[in-house]
This record gives C-alpha cells, structure tokens and sequence, in this order.
C-alpha cells in the first residue's frame, strides 16, 4: 500500500471515530465516603465516547455536590447539570471503621471551586427526581443508560414520581421508555451484603431492583476490590488536577479499589473484552436487610452480573492509563483551542484530533510535492 493510501485511510478512519455516536450517561453517585467515586466521575468526563447528561449525588452533603461542581468544571463539563437529595447538611466524612482513610470532598469543594455550584452554591442544585424527569424527558427513547455507583434513593424516589411538565408518563414508564440499560455497583453474586444496598434505606435498593423490569447489569463487591488504582495519578505532577488531589487525601498515597471507576468503563463501553458476563439468566433479589441473593429463573433473561475477563493487574493498568490520559488532557491548555460550549470535546478527542489534522496535513503536502514535481518535469 502507497503512502497516499496509508494517509487518506488514515484521515477517513480518525473522522470516523471522531463522528461516531456517543453514550449518554447519567451518573448516580454518593462522592463523600469512598474516593473511587471521583474515579468514575474523571472516566466519565474525559472518555471520549460518552455524552454525559447529567450527575445526581444521593447523598446529601453539601460538599459531595459542590465537589461534583468542582471535577466537572476542571474537564469543561461546566454545563452538566448537577441534583442532590435532601434535606442537605454540612456533614463530612471520618472513617470511624478503619481510621486510615482522609476526608477529601469538602478540600476538593474549596481549592477547586467551580462550575455550577462553586463554593456555598450546594442549594442551587437541582432537586434529583426533577433533574431525571427533565433529562429524560428530553432524551430518545431507548437512548439513556444510568450508572449507580452508590445507594439508590434518587431512583426509587423517579420511580414512584408522577408526570409533570417535563414528561406526562409516571417515573416507572418514563424510566422504561428512556433508560436502555441501568448498571449497578452493589452486591455479591451470587448472594452478598453490600454497603450500597444497605448503607442508606435497604427498601429503597429492594424497591428499584426487586421490581423495576428493564435491563439490570450488577458488578459485584467482590469484582473490584482487586482492582487497584490511582496511584499513578498521585504524583507532583498533578497536583493541580482535583481527582488527582482527592486519591491523595484520601488514601495517602496508596492505590483504591475500583469498583465505580469499572462501573462506569462498563456503562460506557460494555463488556469490550475486559467483562463478561457471570449468567445466563437468573434475577437479583434483595432483602429487608439489604442483602442480596440471586435466583436462577429461566425466565430472567436482561440481568446480569459482572466477573473480569482479564486479570486484574491488566484492568488496573487499563483504568490507570484512562485515568492519566484524562488528566493530562486538561493539565495544560493547548496551543491550539476548540470552541467551549454544551459539545466541547476539549481533552476528550485531543490525540485523534492531532491525528487527523497531521494526516490531512501530510497529504496536502504530499500531493504538493507531487505537483511540483511534474511541473519542474514538463520545464525540463
């Protein structure tokens, strides 16, 4: 194959991937006890296949919001809207379990203040029912996939919501018409007692997974608290990136566990060789005490629960090098700039961008020279 073949499947292969569709996601999150939490948040603002619509915090700190602000406005996700269960307080977090974890939300709210809810703005926030009602009732059918990395009081409460102005279908059928898959981070398969489940209200766990009938994807405690990460993002490097800073407040300089931060990749990008799936029918159950068990009915055939596919050294380092190249993509600005806004991709498709702009470049000049030389030819 020719250099001018090389270079023009090379720029129609980078447009391509530029143009192809991206996953809507929206992101239910309890950021304030576990600092994967950030983890996720950072995949899901500079991963350049994802259009995140919107993030809910169910738990009601008044950093844990602030804190979302925070990380979404350094990745130039400013316009991201941002909801929050009440009644919100000023409570931050103190490992009374183990006493070596740090409190990170409330330094990452302060020193990184920014976006729509900087520093003493948490009240602004949307109400998280009324947040879900408007993004999906704007969204395709079909269209929306929800990641819950946390407990899920925000998704009971749209399930037992009403319609409104923003939609005329109850939170049941506007969930089941919007959402495509829900992918929950909790539980133990086949039976555990995750904290996710249990921490908050157990009825409201047993409330959205016992009886909400549209695809469930699970990944289990147990699948990555292996998956060590995070500790290439600890560096004085990055001193000046806000997730970066909270893995340092919080561990000390030791890597997490991964669990959000693989919910999140699966939520963005499937199974994608790193997942696969654990059954091939059954159904979770959970119980009054927030366990939970799975049952095999063959009649169950969207849920499904998650195991590695690769080992989990190999997923770390995956996840790690997402990790650095989010970071880095916004550590300095570029020379040359995007024009910001709802659809700035800044960061998010820098390498490909590059790419395509030295392919069309080396191109033109190839073809330049080409022509330059027949004319010197026909003088001759």
């Amino acid at each position: 194959m020719n250099f001018t073949a090389v270079v023009f499947m090379l720029a129609i292969c980078t447009s391509q991937i530029l143009a192809a569709p991206k996953k809507n996601l929206i992101i239910d999150t309890d950021l304030f006890s576990d600092v994967d939490d950030a983890g996720a948040l950072l995949l899901a603002s500079t991963l350049p296949d994802v259009n995140l619509l919107a993030v809910n915090c169910n738990y009601p700190s008044t950093f844990s919001a602030l804190a979302a602000s925070a990380i979404l406005a350094h990745y130039n996700k400013s316009h991201v809207p941002i909801g929050i269960k009440r009644p919100l307080t000023n409570i931050t977090f103190f490992d009374s379990w183990y006493y070596e974890l740090g409190e990170y939300t409330s330094k990452i709210a302060y020193h990184f203040s920014g976006g729509i809810l900087p520093w003493g703005k948490a009240e602004d926030a949307w109400d998280p029912v009324e947040l879900y009602r408007k993004v999906l009732g704007e969204a395709e059918d079909g269209s929306v996939t929800i990641a819950s990395i946390g407990f899920l009081d925000n998704l009971s409460a749209l399930l037992n919501s009403t319609s409104d102005t923003y939609s005329p279908l109850s939170g049941r059928d506007l969930f089941q018409a919007k959402v495509s898959e829900l992918v929950i981070m909790g539980g133990g398969y086949p039976s555990g007692h995750s904290y996710n489940f249990w921490g908050s209200n157990p009825s409201y766990a047993a409330h959205v997974i016992n009886t909400y009938e549209g695809r469930m994807v699970f990944i289990g405690d147990d699948v990555g608290k292996d998956v060590k990460t995070g500790g290439t993002l600890m560096s004085r490097e990055h001193v000046n990136d806000p997730v970066s800073m909270a893995y340092t407040y919080y561990t000390y300089g030791k890597p997490r566990e991964s669990w959000d931060p693989l919910t999140v990749l699966y939520a963005i990008r499937g199974l994608n060789g790193t997942f696969r799936y654990g059954n091939e029918f059954g159904r979770n159950y959970i119980e009054a005490n927030g366990s939970n068990r799975w049952i095999n009915d063959g009649k169950a055939i969207n849920q499904f629960y998650l195991r590695m596919n690769i080992s989990n050294e190999t997923a770390a380092a995956k996840i790690d090098k997402l990790f650095l190249a989010g970071v880095e993509a916004y550590a300095k600005t570029p020379v040359w700039k995007i024009p910001t806004g709802e659809n700035d991709n800044r960061g998010n498709s820098a390498i490909l961008i590059k790419l395509f702009v030295f392919a069309s470049i080396a191109m033109m000049l190839y073809y330049f020279s080409k022509e330059r030389g027949a004319r010197t030819a026909l003088i001759e």
